[in-house]
């Protein structure tokens, strides 16, 4: 499940770390924690839909990894980062 154009720009434009930045771990960080809330949305409605559930879980470790880097390279940034996304470590 995609995020919509303005979604996805909405949250670049306000993660991103310069002008032309798209791909930082912040960035991807942000972009993963939307698609993640979105589909937890779904599966509230479509609990036996496993086949999302998978990509769901592949998403949530993809993030995991990504978050380990940023505490290991820039440990200000992690913590900003958890604070603003509400996210629990």
């Amino acid at each position: 499940m995609a995020l919509h154009k303005g979604v996805k720009k909405e949250v670049i434009g306000k993660f991103r770390l310069h002008d032309l930045d798209s791909g930082s771990p912040e960035v991807q960080i942000a972009l993963l924690t939307e698609r993640i809330n979105i589909l937890t949305e779904h599966f509230k409605v479509h609990k036996k839909d496993f086949a999302s559930r998978r990509g769901l879980l592949k998403m949530v470790g993809r993030r995991r990894k990504l978050l380990d880097y940023l505490k290991r390279n820039k440990l200000d940034k992690y913590r900003e980062l958890i604070k603003e996304l509400n996210l629990r470590k």
